[in-house]
């Protein structure tokens, strides 16, 4: 019930009676060894009394004024959580906004050679908001990212990038791991129901994957010029499908022509 109140969980609560409790007996405690220490030429009777004082005044004082500082100490780690919240989430989606993303995808790199990158980008978004208007556009987003969480590892980083792109990190992935949850990713937002409209039929929502995999040391920005490259050779295919690319030895020097290329004759999404 006191949650319902301060919005603390009930396990937060346990802490904050916990400290309650604990909080003025070791006061307690620590008084009475020095109404000992200090008074103990005293006649046993008195002594005595003294020592029941001391135990007892600190139980009294103390157990609130450490109720309320524990209260206000569960409070103000909450305030922080949803303010650290606020700073690393998309407000729309709810995944991790672009700069959040590369930062957790740089410090994963760091640590690990082996792993996979994809950026999902929403086929033909722009007749959705032209022809639904922007905020159907964003119910839009909303369903899509809900279908990415749906697939992801708890290990794995899913951020929004870009007004209608993706961005998911697998960790640990190989080649056949990579394709095998790319293709669960663009199968569940091909089955994510996107009513546009009261009384409209559910509009098939489709993403275009474009996926670098890596099983050496490499970079953020390598991998997403990569995956981008791959990205929008799958929107030249048609649409609705995944790419997959490998990073080997040499590699940027073989694909960074290619890659120019590319970009100067992208299709338009």
């Amino acid at each position: 019930m006191l949650s319902r109140f301060y919005g603390v969980s009930p396990r937060a609560w346990r802490r904050v009676l916990m400290w309650t409790a604990l909080g003025p007996l070791i006061c307690a405690a620590i008084c009475v060894v020095f109404v000992w220490f200090n008074f103990r030429d005293l006649p046993p009777g008195d002594l005595r009394r003294v020592i029941i004082t001391a135990f007892i005044l600190p139980l009294i004082i103390a157990a609130p004024l450490f109720f309320l500082h524990s209260l206000k100490l569960r409070e103000l780690a909450i305030a922080n959580h949803k303010l650290n919240d606020l700073a690393s989430l998309d407000s729309l989606t709810g995944c991790l906004n672009r700069r959040t993303f590369q930062t957790r995808v740089e410090k994963w790199l760091h640590g690990s050679a082996e792993g996979a990158f994809l950026i999902m980008d929403a086929d033909y978004f722009k007749a959705i908001n032209d022809t639904y208007g922007h905020e159907r556009g964003d119910e839009a987003l909303r369903v899509i990212a809900s279908a990415i969480r749906s697939v992801v590892r708890p290990e794995d980083i899913c951020g929004r990038i870009g007004g209608e792109e993706f961005g998911v990190y697998l960790s640990h992935a190989t080649v056949p791991i990579a394709v095998e949850l790319a293709e669960r990713l663009r199968a569940a937002v091909s089955a994510a129901t996107f009513v546009p409209y009261h009384g409209a039929e559910n509009l098939r929502l489709t993403m275009s994957v474009g996926c670098a995999v890596h099983s050496r040391a490499t970079t953020y920005a390598e991998l997403f010029a990569v995956a981008d490259d791959e990205l929008y050779v799958a929107k030249e295919q048609g649409r609705d499908r995944v790419r997959v690319a490998t990073l080997e030895e040499g590699f940027e020097a073989r694909a960074m022509p290619r890659l120019r290329q590319a970009n100067q004759n992208r299709p338009p999404r």
